[in-house]
C-alpha cells in the first residue's frame, strides 16, 4: 500500500496509541494485531486518525472507539 505518512507530533503519537488501546480493548483484541489493521491492512492511522487529531481528541473516549469501529467494520477489517 502506497500511503504517504502525515509526521506525527508527540500529543498526535500518544492519542494514536491511546486510539489502538481502546478500540482494541473495546473488541477484546490484541492490540498488535489492530495495530496491523490500521496500519499495514488500511490506512486508518495515517489518513484518518492523525489527520483528524484536531477533532478526534475533543470527544469522548466512546465516541472515538465507535467511530473509529463503524469506519474499520465499513471498510470490511472488522466484523
Amino acid at each position: 500500500m502506497d500511503v504517504t505518512k502525515t509526521p506525527m507530533t508527540p500529543d498526535q503519537s500518544f492519542f494514536a496509541v491511546f486510539c489502538i488501546e481502546q478500540v482494541a480493548d473495546e473488541l477484546n483484541m490484541p492490540g498488535n494485531k489492530l495495530y496491523k489493521i490500521f496500519t499495514e491492512d488500511s490506512d486508518i492511522l495515517d489518513r484518518y486518525i492523525i489527520p483528524h487529531y484536531d477533532v478526534l481528541h475533543t470527544q469522548s473516549r466512546d465516541w472515538i472507539v465507535n467511530d473509529i469501529t463503524d469506519i474499520a467494520k465499513a471498510k470490511g477489517l472488522l466484523k
